[in-house]
């Protein structure tokens, strides 16, 4: 029983290492997303797994594909970047929208909010897994599912 009670503390504690160490590389509060709706078809579908950078050097451009927070939402929105606005200044804002959405981003945002700043940003989109998420998907739409397994 020793030995298991170690292992799984090894396997725990390796697995918050290598995702600490990927916040570091990547510049990213949360380097893997999983897309949870199909806002962003074609371009990804519910269940596709996304790696994702956050260097803050590397200025945002329209047509990137941006994980961002809006304040009071817990869940991270996952949309394209469809217009920038620079002042003068070099400060940018911009706005999203989801490239299967009818309208932009603004009814998302909280009320009198028109852009994001780049502090709204958790990342950009680098890569993708198609479908590997949704066994997250499953186990929070079922919950279940979860103590099945």
């Amino acid at each position: 029983l020793y030995y298991q009670v170690l292992n799984f503390a090894m396997i725990v504690s390796s697995a918050l290492m290598i995702w600490k160490g990927l916040i570091v590389i990547t510049g990213s509060e949360s380097p893997i997303v999983v897309v949870l709706s199909g806002s962003m078809e074609p371009a990804f579908h519910r269940g596709d797994l996304l790696f994702l950078t956050n260097f803050h050097d590397d200025p945002i451009r329209a047509g990137e594909i941006v994980v961002f927070k809006v304040e009071g939402r817990d869940i991270p929105i996952v949309h394209r970047v469809i217009k920038i606005h620079e002042k003068e200044n070099g400060n940018i804002k911009f706005l999203t929208k989801g490239d299967n959405n009818e309208v932009d981003d603004r009814g998302l945002y909280i009320e009198g909010q028109n852009w994001l700043e780049k502090k709204d940003v958790v990342g950009r989109a680098r890569g993708f897994l198609p479908y590997v998420g949704m066994v997250t998907i499953i186990m929070n739409d079922y919950p279940k599912f979860k103590v099945c397994i």
